[in-house]
């Protein structure tokens, strides 16, 4: 009696980019938001923050930088000007107010 032999898992393709890479090709494109890269890559917000942070680093060798463009309020127009942090601020320090503009990202 002929027993088949199972057919063996197909093998993984790998991937030709890195996380990082696709992360920075998107800012190479232009303004993104920590959650329009998390759409984009299939990722959670909070792993596109250190990804991001570590972006930093590595362009920052490389003698270009990861800009930000503040977040705002939407009720009173308070611009997050001097936040270092990449993470979005969770409510405004002059109304209070936690209706806020993501902060977006590009590479210069």
């Amino acid at each position: 009696m002929d027993r088949k032999q199972a057919a063996a898992p197909p093998t993984p393709v790998e991937e030709k980019e890195t996380v990082r890479r696709r992360i920075r090709a998107l800012l190479e494109e232009g303004p993104q938001t920590a959650k329009e890269i998390s759409f984009a890559v299939r990722l959670r917000e909070k792993d596109v923050e250190s990804h991001l942070e570590s972006l930093k680093k590595s362009l920052h060798a490389e003698g270009r930088r990861l800009a930000q463009v503040p977040a705002e309020c939407r009720s009173c127009g308070f611009v997050f000007r001097k936040r270092e942090r990449l993470k979005s601020p969770g409510r405004c320090p002059v109304c209070k107010g936690e209706s806020i503009s993501d902060p977006s990202f590009r590479i210069e």
